[in-house]
């Protein structure tokens, strides 16, 4: 059996940020969304510039066209009325970190 190489995900469409960033203002979660956004965006850019890649580009176009598409299984979870109190923060069960 022979393994065969990963393909790297393609890159978003060059206008990809802007439509995203769009969608973002229109979205009701706006007023935290949109300053998280475009502070992953100029550390991205900050980080490109030094490296003289686009990835770190792509990689925070990617991450949030994924959080766009499971909001609204984020929404439907909480929506549902279901309790989730019953977890243990991972901090009482691990101690405190270095």
């Amino acid at each position: 059996m022979s393994a065969q190489p990963e393909e790297p995900p393609a890159p978003p469409a060059p206008a990809a940020a802007a439509h995203l960033l769009a969608q973002l203002r229109a979205d009701r979660r706006a007023a935290t969304w949109v300053p998280a956004f475009e502070r992953d965006w100029a550390n991205a850019l900050e980080d490109s510039r030094h490296t003289y890649s686009l990835t770190p580009l792509h990689d925070v176009v990617r991450s949030w066209q994924l959080r766009i598409a499971a909001s609204p299984a984020v929404d439907a979870f909480t929506d549902s009325g279901r309790d989730d109190s019953g977890f243990v923060d991972l901090d009482d069960v691990l101690g405190a970190r270095p």
